[in-house]
């Protein structure tokens, strides 16, 4: 495996996440923004924010299958949501713990959310990007 996630002496423990990855691997991966689409590019989950966030976290995960990769070779995600809220976090943690369950992920790798106004699809409310590194 050429990623290691670890939470560092000094910084707190986040449940949902580690904090640090390190990549000693030798293949980078960029993944694009997945969107909730499933395999014919129909929107999965409209209107459902944990349902798009499980569908772009399988998109990933296929994408990185595509290459040779797993889940365990992320180093960083990111996630972009649109009119971020507070009180949407359950919602999008529910869909990362679907995913994760669904992919046997543990643990999560350092993430960035960001909340956004809009995507390029108004039915979509939610992006995840990946960054990878494989042996």
């Amino acid at each position: 495996m050429a990623v290691t996630l670890v939470d560092p002496e000094g910084l707190p423990k986040i449940e949902a996440y580690r904090q640090v990855s390190v990549a000693t691997g030798s293949k980078q991966v960029f993944i694009a923004g997945q969107v909730a689409w499933d395999a014919e590019g129909a929107t999965v989950g409209e209107g459902d924010l944990a349902a798009q966030v499980e569908q772009c976290f399988l998109n990933v995960a296929a994408a990185l299958a595509g290459v040779g990769g797993s889940f365990d070779d992320v180093a960083k995600l990111t996630i972009y949501a649109v009119d971020w809220t507070p009180d949407k976090m359950p919602l999008l943690m529910d869909g990362i713990a679907r995913a994760y369950g669904k992919l046997d992920i543990a643990p999560a790798p350092p993430a960035t959310l960001l909340g956004i106004s809009t995507l390029d699809v108004p039915d979509h409310l939610v992006e995840v990007e990946a960054t990878a590194v494989i042996d």
